[in-house]
């Protein structure tokens, strides 16, 4: 699908488990921002009220919402991770062959991931920088790294090739991670808009 608006460099993650740090999170990505909406253990009406609730905060903050999952959750939709559909679609890829198959199945954006440890998947190996610059090399699309980011890390994984970054304890403000204030605190300048 070709993007009516350029793609989003910074992404966030939502998941259940980010329970009322959802609203902070929000509310620190920069305009242009991106969120995939995951909350995958919810039961479905739960789901769409919730993905109801993101979608209007998103609209008033000039941010674009992708379901994940299988279910329809509602207008405001701007596209779907993980499988083809309408609009924007991005896939997750954990080896090459996996962002290969998300290319040949119409993918607009690859996340890779883990490129470093996550709270998400603790204990689960993680690519780092080598091993993503090799996964990446020469793919053609978009790539947004994910696991254990932090506007440091992805600042230094930029040479690679990497589009962007997405997270959750980033933009959250978890223990270990950078995020205070507002998103200006802590994007490098320049480098994400």
């Amino acid at each position: 699908m070709p993007p009516r608006h350029p793609l989003p460099h910074l992404w966030l993650m939502t998941d259940e488990r980010m329970g009322e740090s959802l609203w902070n999170a929000l509310a620190r990505l920069p305009r242009g921002s991106g969120v995939v909406f995951r909350h995958y253990g919810l039961p479905l009406a739960e789901r769409r009220a919730l993905f109801a609730q993101v979608t209007r905060m998103a609209r008033r903050r000039g941010l674009l919402v992708i379901r994940a999952g299988a279910e329809r959750l509602g207008r405001g939709e701007a596209g779907v991770h993980g499988r083809r559909g309408a609009g924007l679609r991005t896939w997750p890829a954990h080896s090459r062959r996996e962002a290969v198959a998300g290319i040949r199945a119409g993918a607009d954006l690859l996340f890779v991931s883990p490129v470093f440890a996550t709270r998400s998947h603790p204990g689960a190996p993680a690519l780092g920088r080598a091993r993503l610059g090799l996964m990446i090399r020469g793919l053609g699309v978009p790539v947004i790294a994910l696991g254990g980011m932090d506007p440091h890390r992805a600042a230094g994984l930029r040479p690679l090739g990497i589009y962007g970054w997405a997270a959750i304890d980033a933009w959250i403000g978890q223990p270990g991670s950078p995020a205070k204030a507002g998103a200006q605190d802590y994007l490098p300048p320049r480098l994400w808009r």
